[in-house]
């Protein structure tokens, strides 16, 4: 376990990947975080989380107990995940399954009920997840709904176009 030293950040009993970038004000407590990760300011991740490698989590995100994170994950501003239906006062939660698989991206302000979210699947911003995301899909709403697939040819197209900062909303800077 290695001690993340952070000026204004609570990091324990943490296994830590090489290059990976913790920012201040972030609270981590008993996960593992790949290589080359970003961790975002004010990200909240609770013990027993497992993050793969090159996973960038934005600030205010929520990521709660035991949720297990693939490779090449994008996880938008404001995110929270959901662990327990039916949260008590009285008794210790029931803990359930949520995965989020190699290559997905959940846009800002989404919500992460206890479910399996595919590989190389998108969550639209605002959506709100309760169902399980199949493999290259596309959902967005609430309760969010399959729109699409990552595997469309203009959904490619456009992903490409933003790769190659050719969007009309990438304008140069003037000096």
């Amino acid at each position: 376990m290695v001690e993340y030293k952070a000026k204004f950040s609570i990091v324990k009993n943490c296994k830590i990947g090489k290059n990976s970038i913790i920012k201040d004000f972030t609270d981590i407590y008993k996960a593992e975080i790949g290589n080359n990760c970003k961790i975002h300011s004010f990200v909240y991740i609770e013990e027993g989380v497992k993050i793969g490698n090159n996973v960038i989590i934005r600030p205010h995100s929520v990521i709660t107990e035991k949720i297990i994170i693939g490779d090449n994950v994008f996880i938008g501003q404001n995110v929270q995940t959901v662990n327990d239906l039916y949260p008590n006062t009285k008794k210790r939660a029931k803990i359930l399954k949520t995965q989020i698989k190699k290559n997905a991206v959940i846009g800002t302000g989404s919500t992460i009920f206890p479910v399996i979210i595919g590989m190389n699947s998108f969550i639209a911003a605002g959506s709100v997840v309760t169902k399980d995301v199949p493999d290259y899909a596309i959902v967005a709403g609430v309760p969010a709904k399959i729109i699409g697939s990552t595997k469309n040819k203009e959904f490619k197209k456009k992903q490409k176009i933003r790769d190659e900062k050719k969007d009309p909303r990438y304008k140069k800077s003037s000096k």
